[in-house]
């Protein structure tokens, strides 16, 4: 269900008290689309009817009066090896004189292009033009044998066409690098699937399969030379072009997933996509192909890779150019509220401006699967209050259907971005006290009513100590976040989005509240302190034969106690306990 584009709504969210983003028609928008160094204006925006600009919304479309600087990228004449890649190709070459056989062997896609590029690439895929990699490898193992050498790791990896992995791989380790060999193929593509039917065939064939040129490149390890049997392969990677090497929309119809894998790399390189590689992703054929023919594993799979990349921007902006957005990040058939049809921009402005904010505060503050899970929350931050229906007719956020449904990422990965959105709120009423260091209207919270019996003055520290708890590491994430919302009474109109979320001072934020948790509060970890009290000792202060709700009851309270006073002891905490309890029942 979508609003149409000139509709504006107002998010229920009450983090989101921002208008949303009324776009004007396709047909009032002027705008060219480009992935490059502009000479005017100095950042990349979108012009809309060449009066407002919106920094985060980078889909990379510029006005279309500004030049642009065409790319000039180097690279290497010739493929200089590492000297372990020396001794494992003097190994191939061994065996080919050993048995006499006329093989040759090509090094293939990506390990050809990132050496050409001077960047060192592990992932070694030999292309054999006479015979099966399994064979190969078995006349590789034999002659190591022979020379006294043990060959290590050797297997075969059966084809899986479900996964994309049409043809039987041999794999075997060489010097601690694992090397894969497989037979020179073509393809033919059936109507209704992307599995093609395989067969052998000659270097040009294999290289005119590939999905992009700068992919189709070989280095023939029997004359030590660069082979672009496309013609094109170096020229597009000098310009930095992402071009399909047969006509783009039969190209992406035959497997659509090189749509997203072009959009990979165009982001990976800061390359350009063709025009005529943009227009047939953005095809109803192509994008009805990629719903239908492409496992949402392997979708998934690709946006991860994005995600995790070093250009993650970059890349969700391609997917919204090529209108490819709610295709991947595919919605339930129902849901509420309904969602304006330029939606995903604003998704777009929430993860720029996170990425943005992480470069600030420094990318180190996050690790690996911090950073990744951070994008996902700032995605999908216009989407938190969104909800469907499941099985049990219970409502449940759009986020979980996307990330396990649409993508089919781990359970965990939609836990805890829903637990970070969950978290947004009590974030930002804490953030005041925790700037000031004062307590004071900490009183007026509802969720912190819990905490009656908790002193004022150890009240910022209990409601801190248990909003970490409920995230644990994730808690940077989650201050990441609210500093982009806060204040939390802020309307978040296109007028904020062109002041860039003023993210100078989000950094300065970030930074204050986190030493304030850190340095002030004591609070690094705090998920892993252990009680001072156990379930046995409550009990007997209870006179409790069984557990039940009231020992839970009372372990919270002793935890609030336990961080309202972090020298307190095992002892203190149960004195703390009797008397809390005997004037509960002298009340009662």
């Amino acid at each position: 269900m979508r609003l149409p584009s000139n509709t504006a709504i107002k998010l229920k969210a009450p983090l989101l008290l921002h208008r949303f983003l009324s776009l004007p028609s396709p047909a009032t928008v002027s705008i060219a689309v480009e992935f490059r160094n502009v000479l005017c204006p100095a950042r990349r925006i979108l012009t809309l009817a060449g009066t407002r600009t919106l920094p985060f919304l980078h889909c990379r479309a510029m006005a279309t009066a500004c030049e642009v600087e065409p790319l000039v990228i180097p690279v290497k004449e010739q493929i200089e090896l590492t000297e372990t890649e020396k001794k494992i190709f003097d190994r191939l070459l061994g065996t080919l004189r050993h048995f006499n056989l006329q093989t040759q062997l090509r090094v293939a896609g990506g390990w050809v292009r990132d050496k050409l590029l001077g960047k060192d690439c592990y992932d070694i895929d030999i292309a054999l033009d006479n015979m099966l990699g399994s064979e190969f490898a078995d006349k590789v193992k034999e002659y190591l044998e022979s020379t006294g050498e043990e060959a290590q790791g050797v297997a075969v990896i059966p084809s899986n066409p479900e996964q994309s992995k049409h043809l039987e791989t041999a794999r075997m380790r060489l010097l601690d690098l694992w090397i894969d060999f497989v037979n020179l193929r073509c393809e033919d593509y059936s109507e209704n699937s992307r599995i093609p039917t395989m067969k052998f065939g000659t270097a040009e064939e294999d290289a005119y399969r590939r999905d992009l040129t700068i992919n189709s490149l070989f280095y023939n390890i029997n004359t030590s030379s660069v082979e672009d049997f496309t013609k094109r392969g170096i020229a597009h990677l000098k310009s930095g072009k992402i071009v399909t090497p047969l006509p783009p929309k039969a190209t992406f119809l035959d497997d659509p997933l090189r749509v997203l894998r072009a959009i990979r790399f165009g982001a990976r390189f800061g390359f350009t996509l063709d025009e005529e590689l943009k227009k047939a992703a953005a095809c109803d054929d192509v994008k009805t192909a990629l719903a239908a023919k492409i496992s949402r594993e392997r979708i998934g799979t690709e946006i991860d890779l994005m995600i995790s990349g070093n250009q993650p921007i970059n890349a969700m902006a391609y997917i919204c150019d090529s209108t490819l957005f709610w295709i991947v990040f595919n919605l339930p058939p129902e849901f509420e509220p309904a969602l304006p049809e330029e939606h995903h921009r604003l998704c777009i402005a929430y993860v720029d401006a996170a990425w943005n904010l992480i470069k600030l505060i420094g990318c180190s503050n996050f690790n690996d699967e911090q950073r990744r899970l951070s994008l996902y929350a700032a995605l999908f931050l216009p989407l938190q209050n969104t909800t469907y229906k499941d099985r049990k007719a219970k409502r449940i956020p759009v986020v979980n259907h996307i990330l396990r449904d649409s993508l089919k990422r781990k359970a965990s990965d939609a836990e805890t971005v829903i637990s970070i959105h969950n978290a947004l709120e009590k974030f930002l009423s804490l953030i005041p006290a925790l700037v000031s260091n004062d307590d004071a209207h900490l009183t007026e919270l509802e969720w912190g009513k819990g905490f009656i019996d908790v002193p004022g003055t150890s009240k910022l520290r209990v409601l801190t100590g248990f909003l970490l708890r409920e995230i644990k590491d994730f808690w940077r994430v989650a201050l990441l976040m609210s500093t982009l919302l806060y204040p939390a009474d802020t309307d978040y109109t296109l007028d904020m989005l062109n002041k860039n979320f003023e993210l100078d001072k989000k950094r300065d934020l970030f930074v204050t509240v986190e030493n304030a948790i850190v340095v002030k509060l004591g609070l690094e970890n705090v998920w892993d302190l252990k009680p001072l009290v156990n379930g046995k000792d409550i009990m007997n202060v209870l006179q409790l034969k069984t557990g039940g709700p009231l020992v839970r009851e009372w372990q919270q309270k002793l935890l609030a106690w336990q961080l309202g006073h972090p020298s307190g002891t095992t002892e203190q905490g149960l004195d703390w306990m009797r008397e809390t309890h005997s004037k509960r029942i002298k009340r009662e």
